[in-house]
Parts: C-alpha cells; structure tokens; sequence
C-alpha cells in the first residue's frame, strides 16, 4: 500500500487542480515534496496527491518515473 508514501520529484511535473471549479495545470517543480492521498484503482491513470497543503491530480506514471520515495525529508 503506497497510501501516505511521500515522493521527491527528480524532475518538474505536471498537475491538475481545482480552481474555483476549472481544471489548472500546475507545474510542480523538481526536488518538491509529493505524498500520496490514496492508492490509485486498478485502470486508473491518475493519483491524487498532497503538495504545498493542496490536493492536486498527478498521472500516476509521472509519480513512478519521475519520483523516488522520500523517507526522511
């Protein structure tokens, strides 16, 4: 279960927000602290996780090519 792992962007990413009910792209840049809200379905191709205090939507295989788990940071 990945639920509450925290990752470290190795390189900038892109996310999808809510903003007064209009879906953003948010850049999030490298070396920023993700962690994850819940464990994505199976066919599911987008995570949500925590960043900056906001949910944001990740495509689940950015978060798996482009983070690496941060245990201590």
């Amino acid at each position: 279960m990945l639920t509450g792992k925290r990752f470290k962007l190795e390189k900038p990413t892109l996310a999808i927000a809510d903003q007064d009910g209009t879906r953003v792209i948010v850049p999030i840049p490298a070396g920023d602290i993700v962690e994850l809200v819940e464990n994505p379905s199976p066919g599911n191709q987008t995570v949500d996780v925590l960043w900056q205090g906001r949910t944001v939507a990740m495509y689940a295989l950015d978060l798996k090519r482009r983070g690496i788990e941060a245990r201590n940071e």
